[in-house]
């Protein structure tokens, strides 16, 4: 039953940064291939000030603060490139930030990561523990589905939707294009640190290798085959890719094959988004064009 439980606060938490990504990506049309970097600022961030001392919550809000300014910092320099140039430089920015936590030994522990990232007392330890973190998970996961959708309902997630579709035309209605995906990229990034805070105080020890391309796939397939641009296919996606991520680890390979099941599984996952993206790029959840 345990591990069942350990399966849906995956799900939950891929779930948000899948949201986050689609945030992005989905709506506003931006391919941000870092987006793993604000996982990762969200999940260093609240792992190094709780274990200095901090309480969690505050610690859990300077985390969502500073995933923010990432955020916003990346906009900046970033979206005034076009196309792949955009996507390459997210990409470089989310490699940036690796290799300053792998460097950074003084603070970050570098490869050795950091162990011993505590829970709130309150949740207990052991059956108990990992029933009141699902169920936060769950919380957090149903509060940022709501806010998403509350956004792209609003004429701010319309006002994406027309930018992702023709910024020209943005444009011309008298929408500032900058303004909207600066605010876009901030909010995705926020929900991508908060995603990144429930793992750290999840797995309780997270190092550089948490947040490499491998991940950046992984909740990239999660958006496209949900469905980007809808608020329901990213939690479809992280349920069908977590679920398929496990039940590999079920199948009757023998054991001196076993070592290739991990490498296996991320051509899988390459190979499943080129298929997706050729064959069916509106995903399993079509969006509406109402």
């Amino acid at each position: 039953m345990d591990y069942l439980y350990h399966i849906l606060i995956l799900i939950m938490i891929y779930s948000i940064f899948a949201i986050s990504l689609n945030l992005e990506l989905g709506f506003a049309g931006l391919y941000n291939f870092g987006h793993i970097a604000f996982f990762a600022i969200g999940a260093y961030t609240s792992a190094l000030l709780s274990l200095g001392g901090m309480p969690i919550p505050l610690a859990v809000v300077l985390a969502l603060v500073a995933s923010g300014v990432a955020g916003a910092i990346l906009a900046r320099f970033t979206l005034g490139l076009s196309g792949d140039y955009f996507g390459i430089a997210t990409l470089v920015f989310a490699e940036m930030i690796q290799l300053l936590l792998l460097n950074e030994r003084d603070i970050t522990r570098g490869p050795m990561g950091l162990p011993g990232i505590p829970r709130p007392a309150w949740m207990g330890s052991g059956h108990e523990g990992l029933i009141w973190f699902l169920a936060v998970a769950v919380i957090g996961t149903v509060l940022v589905f709501f806010l998403v959708r509350r956004i792209s309902n609003a004429p701010f997630g319309r006002a994406l939707k027309v930018v992702r579709e023709d910024e020209f035309v943005a444009q011309a209605l008298g929408k500032n294009t900058f303004i909207l995906k600066t605010k876009a990229m901030v909010m995705g990034s926020v929900l991508a640190g908060f995603a990144g805070v429930l793992w750290a105080h999840y797995i309780t020890y997270i190092s550089p290798s948490d947040f490499t391309l491998n991940e950046t796939i992984f909740v990239l397939l999660c958006v496209v085959v949900g469905g980007k641009g809808t608020n329901v296919g990213p939690l479809v996606g992280a349920f069908v890719i977590v679920f398929f991520g496990e039940f590999v680890r079920f199948l009757p390979i023998p054991s001196e094959f076993s070592r290739f099941v991990a490498p296996l599984q991320g051509m899988v996952y390459g190979a499943l988004l080129i298929f997706m993206m050729l064959k069916r790029p509106q995903g399993l959840i079509s969006e509406s064009r109402r």
